[in-house]
């Protein structure tokens, strides 16, 4: 798993961003997916841990009423997640995960239902919930699975985004090299 952590360090140094990770499920693997790369620290600004509920709210900022009304398993708090780890930690990128690894339901959610989200700099055109992109994963086997299949995901998510956005850079580089049409 490692080379797609790899592939996210290596362009976000060369786009000159950072990244910061707020997790729940995942509790603390996406950072330490990322930590494991050699010169991760060019781009890593940390990560919060944020496993008890009332913590997102604490130290991500997410909506308390948001979190009595739906718990931390939900889309909205993925996305909040994201952006607040990006805002507390000041990091161009945030990364968050929130969901049920099991092995019992949780918040009226099954296992296996996982939310992830992204937070940057998106272009103004791009639709965002709260500020970022969330994406929202059935996951099937053990916890160790659902676990891992997440940070798999959630680094896919911020790959996708920045190889989009950097499709649309060359496109607007393009238009402009050939007379602003």
């Amino acid at each position: 798993m490692n080379s797609a952590a790899a592939d996210l360090v290596r362009l976000l140094t060369v786009r000159g961003e950072t990244l910061a990770v707020a997790e729940s499920l995942t509790g603390g693997l996406v950072a330490a997916e990322i930590t494991a790369v050699p010169g991760a620290s060019k781009i890593f600004r940390g990560s919060v841990t944020a496993y008890a509920t009332e913590l997102k709210h604490e130290l991500l900022g997410v909506d308390a009423t948001l979190l009595a009304q739906r718990g931390a398993v939900d889309p909205q708090v993925a996305a909040q997640m994201a952006t607040g780890v990006r805002k507390a930690l000041g990091a161009d990128w945030g990364l968050a995960t929130t969901g049920v690894a099991g092995p019992e339901p949780q918040d009226g959610q099954p296992v296996g239902t996982v939310f992830i989200a992204v937070d940057g700099p998106f272009a103004a055109d791009f639709p965002t919930v709260d500020g970022g992109k969330v994406a929202s994963l059935r996951l099937n086997g053990d916890r160790a699975d659902i676990r891992m299949e997440s940070v798999r995901s959630v680094l896919a998510l911020l790959f996708q985004e920045l190889a989009s956005e950097q499709t649309g850079n060359e496109r607007a580089q393009d238009t402009e090299q050939n007379g602003g049409f």
